[in-house]
């Protein structure tokens, strides 16, 4: 089995997590993509995050539709902060030597991934799959594929910031993870 990890905070996820996702499930030919809210980024620890509960249905919102999208709360069952080794030691425990693991992760989360906990052993536990918009950031290395995908004009933090201003995110997250941001009256000032 080909399984992709997603990891990241999610708040909120956006149309533009799905498309990244689905062209890197459509490069590698993945079964699967686990979409792993993170508890809290080691690298971003005063991020003020909203309720895991609440980014957990927003990721389970988001992904329906494709099959391959499986949420998977493994990191918010355990204390913070989410490492990346900790979460792939996890799932080669679950899914077996077998399993073909690919650690899902933008460009510049690559270009700063000597900083993160153990990147030799996450190299061991999981090929790297690049995330690149233009196809000539990542240098070819073993452990590292990197797989072109396609523009992304939505970020969470611009989500966020209209959502602050009373300005329309129509079209920047799935309907339903918009009705979730009403009803819990997320991201305003």
């Amino acid at each position: 089995m080909r399984i992709g990890v997603f990891g990241g905070t999610f708040d909120p996820p956006h149309t533009g997590h799905v498309s990244v996702a689905a062209d890197v499930a459509d490069a590698l030919f993945l079964d699967r993509v686990l979409w792993i809210p993170a508890r809290r980024s080691p690298l971003k620890p005063e991020q003020r995050l909203s309720p895991d509960e609440v980014r957990l249905e927003m990721v389970r919102a988001a992904v329906q539709g494709d099959p391959r999208f499986v949420v998977d709360d493994c990191e918010l069952d355990r204390a913070p902060p989410s490492y990346a080794v900790d979460t792939l030691s996890e799932l080669r425990a679950r899914f077996g030597p077998d399993a073909e693991l690919y650690l899902i992760i933008g460009i510049d989360q690559y270009r700063a991934f000597e900083e993160w906990r153990e990147p030799a052993r996450i190299r061991s536990l999981a090929t790297i799959a690049v995330m690149d918009r233009s196809g000539a950031g990542v240098d070819e290395e073993p452990g590292v594929v990197p797989v072109r995908v396609g523009r992304v004009d939505v970020s969470s933090t611009e989500v966020r910031a209209r959502v602050a201003l009373g300005r329309s995110i129509t079209g920047m997250v799935h309907p339903d993870v918009e009705e979730i941001i009403d009803r819990e009256r997320l991201y305003r000032s």
